[in-house]
């Protein structure tokens, strides 16, 4: 809310620091009574971890109109989110008709957060521009908590980068990159800090001797200048595996590991960590919302704890908490069962302390904590909430089938070409429009028991028929309805779905103030009646043209929910995708012959490592299919990604075999089109050319300009043109005005 009222104006800039230290005051005196004894510093971010890194660092790109000194806000949230002209990114700067385009935003290695892309150039230079980790700590020591401050690794840093001169490889800038950092470092140790967390996540992916190398060099060189000041390696998200000779070798006082991505590394670590290293386990899931077994894994760790000394281990989450909502204890509406099996993010800083006080005071110390987490395990175990017959006899049906469409795309391509007749670069949108106050606070007044259900229903129709109207008159050549009585695409489904819990107050970030409340599925998946076939209905009821139906596919509604760990994913993916099969079909039936079902998510389920890649593919576009191939040739299948390096996933994307893909490629140029012409991808494509994640609006020659590149790229019949992603988030004077240039854009294509 800070945020949002600082970026309308309705608030300073000092309003947002207060509010900002406010919040990290409260943090580390909630930690601190939690009974944590580690507390962090420097975890706390305005927009986004990597982008307070380029800050730190001075990875200001030209274009931003930065040259010296500290960033100011004013750039710091232009890189974030652009700006319409250089004077509302307050540098200075006249204005240059474009204004300035946020950098690229992807996925946080596999999971639903977004972080801001570095940018680097051959010629890049670094500089110590933003003190935000010295000046945490000093914030924090001034209110009585010595923390242990977190930085991004320049390894890690420079991995993510990207640069235009794709011959170049931003890793080459280490050595002058390093020298800030030791700035940071001494400064740090000057103020009093004693430990510094410097997260690597690098080190549980697939690594050239070259990033090896790169690891060693970095450490040898902290180690040699700041020997005072000692080092937590962070690992997470995975096993560090053929980089673990790497990891131990360095110069550094402690190694955490992530034990529940990943829990089979623990022997191998714990045999072969250095005396002199303190070894952290990351035992309780900062990934996901299950209560820990706190017996089961005190079974696990005590043995170790034997071997290496109190003195040596930590106890952790296996990643930052920024993952998991943050106070179960907010929730008076979930079911009780379900609750018992939970644990957010003061649930499990609850669970460490008991780990402490456990390991070093005796199990009988926690005995009242250890009896209600056995007894919350047993009753997750034997619930008859979690199992469906029904569901087991459909799943056991799929064994050995085929999920293909009945004609190969050529032929279907002509077959739909004919039905729809459309023009050449067909324009559409990916689904939502903007859920303006007024949309939200009747949806609000409706759960509230305020309005009646047919009055609120009759006030969606109203917004409904208005979009509809508004899409035919600026020219839109397939429409979509704006999904106004959809709260979100995975918890609208969810909420009609079997095996589903929904919180309340359970948000986390997606990106800066984006937040999303993913749904807990707990149990067997199914459809009990019809999701979205009536509100299709009646949208197509209001135009001659084209209405796409809208649906979340199976691996999105996976991938953006917190999961049951009791069952392989893959078993669930396929749950979700018979479900998502019946409303396709009975949408077929009710007369939809475009069906959208997005799979934005699909990629940020790929596994960190290569090896395992091929075994997640297979089962994810399996999913899919099983959701998309029951309809006839006439029929066109959408679907939808979203930030994605879709070289990695070229091959599945083909045998997903969609009539149409839109993606995410306005920010990357088009580059992302690279993939699919070197597959020689033969579906139709709409590459995005308007970044809806910026409140600018994005000028007719920028869109041509775009189009231009991918019509470079791939062939004309082949081209939609339509936005990078749904219109919820943003604001209908931002939306209008860039969709009547997307639209004159198409014209002026066509004209050529």
């Amino acid at each position: 809310m800070a945020l949002e009222s600082f970026w309308a104006g309705k608030s300073s800039e000092a309003d947002l620091l207060q509010t900002a230290a406010a919040l990290r005051a409260a943090n580390w005196a909630r930690q601190h009574a939690l009974g944590i004894s580690i507390i962090p510093s420097n975890d706390f971010s305005l927009y986004d971890q990597v982008l307070d890194t380029s800050a730190m660092v001075g990875a200001i790109p030209p274009s931003y109109g930065w040259t010296s000194g500290d960033v100011p806000l004013a750039t710091y949230f232009a890189m974030a989110r652009g700006a319409q002209d250089h004077a509302d990114a307050g540098c200075g700067h006249p204005h240059h008709g474009h204004g300035m385009v946020a950098q690229e935003m992807t996925k946080w290695f596999d999971t639903n957060y977004h972080y801001m892309v570095p940018e680097f150039a051959r010629d890049q230079t670094f500089a110590l521009s933003s003190r935000k980790p010295i000046e945490e700590f000093e914030e924090a020591k001034s209110l009585g908590f010595h923390t242990r401050p977190v930085l991004v690794g320049p390894v890690t840093f420079l991995k993510l980068g990207k640069s235009h001169d794709v011959k170049f490889d931003p890793l080459t800038l280490l050595d002058r990159l390093l020298p800030v950092y030791v700035e940071v470092l001494q400064a740090l140790a000057q103020h009093g800090a004693d430990w510094v967390q410097i997260d690597e996540p690098c080190l549980v992916l697939d690594l050239d001797s070259v990033t090896r190398d790169a690891l060693t060099h970095a450490y040898a060189r902290f180690s040699a200048e700041v020997p005072a000041l000692k080092i937590m390696l962070a690992t997470y998200f995975g096993e560090i595996g053929d980089n673990l000779d790497t990891a131990l070798a360095l110069p550094v006082a402690g190694l955490h590991i992530d034990l529940k991505r990943a829990p089979d590394q623990l022997s191998q670590v714990a045999v072969r960590i250095r005396p002199d290293q303190v070894l952290s386990l990351g035992v309780v899931d900062g990934r996901n919302i299950w209560r820990t077994d706190l017996s089961g894994t005190l079974d696990r760790i005590t043995p170790v704890v034997k071997q290496l000394g109190l003195n040596r281990v930590q106890i952790a989450p296996s990643c930052s908490l920024l993952h998991v909502p943050i106070d179960l204890g907010l929730e008076t509406d979930l079911d009780p069962d379900v609750k018992d099996w939970l644990a957010f993010a003061v649930q499990k800083m609850s669970e460490l302390a008991t780990f402490g006080k456990a390991l070093t005071q005796g199990r009988a110390s926690v005995a009242q904590a250890l009896s209600a987490s056995d007894s919350a395990v047993i009753a997750r175990d034997t619930s008859p909430k979690i199992h469906s017959a029904i569901v087991a006899k459909r799943m056991a049906g799929l064994a050995g089938a085929r999920h293909s469409r009945k004609s190969a795309f050529a032929e279907r391509a002509e077959i739909q070409r004919k039905a729809f007749d459309l023009p050449r670069f067909p324009t559409t949108t990916i689904g939502s429009f903007p859920q303006t106050a007024h949309v939200r606070n009747a949806r609000a007044a409706f759960a509230c028991g305020d309005i009646s259900q047919d009055k609120y229903e009759d006030f969606l129709r109203a917004e409904t028929a208005e979009a509809i109207r508004w899409q035919e008159e600026i020219g839109l050549d397939v429409l979509v309805h704006g999904e106004f009585e959809r709260n979100d695409m995975v918890q609208y489904f969810g909420e009609q779905l079997s095996g589903f819990a929904f919180t309340k107050h359970g948000w986390v970030q997606s990106y800066g103030s984006r937040y999303v409340r993913p749904p807990i599925l707990f149990g067997d998946v199914a459809r009990p009646k019809e999701m979205t076939v009536g509100w299709w209905r009646y949208s197509q009821s209001l135009t001659k043209r084209p209405m796409k139906a809208m649906l979340t596919g199976p691996v999105t509604i996976l991938n953006w929910s917190f999961v049951r760990d009791d069952l392989p994913r893959s078993i669930v993916c396929r749950q979700i995708a018979l479900a998502i099969r019946d409303e396709v079909i009975d949408l077929e039936e009710a007369g939809a012959r475009m069906i959208q079902i997005d799979e934005a998510a699909l990629r940020e389920g790929l596994p960190l490592r290569k090896s395992q890649w091929k075994i997640y593919l297979d089962w994810a576009v399996d999913a899919f299919r099983i959701s998309s191939s029951g309809v006839e040739d006439a029929t066109q299948i959408h679907t939808h990604m979203c930030y994605s390096e879709f070289n990695d996933i070229i091959d599945a994307i083909g045998a997903m075999d969609a009539d149409v893909i839109s993606i995410e490629t306005s920010r990357s140029k088009m580059e992302l089109l690279d993939a699919f012409r070197s597959y020689k991808y033969p579906n139709e494509i709409g590459p995005g050319v308007y970044d809806i994640h910026s409140p600018r609006v994005p000028e007719i020659g920028e869109m041509t300009e775009l189009l231009t590149f991918a019509r470079q790229r791939l062939a004309d019949t082949q081209l939609w043109i339509n936005p990078d992603c749904g219109l919820k988030t943003r604001k209908w004077d931002e939306v209008r005005p860039a969709l009547v240039n997307m639209v004159a854009a198409a014209r002026a294509i066509r004209a050529t």
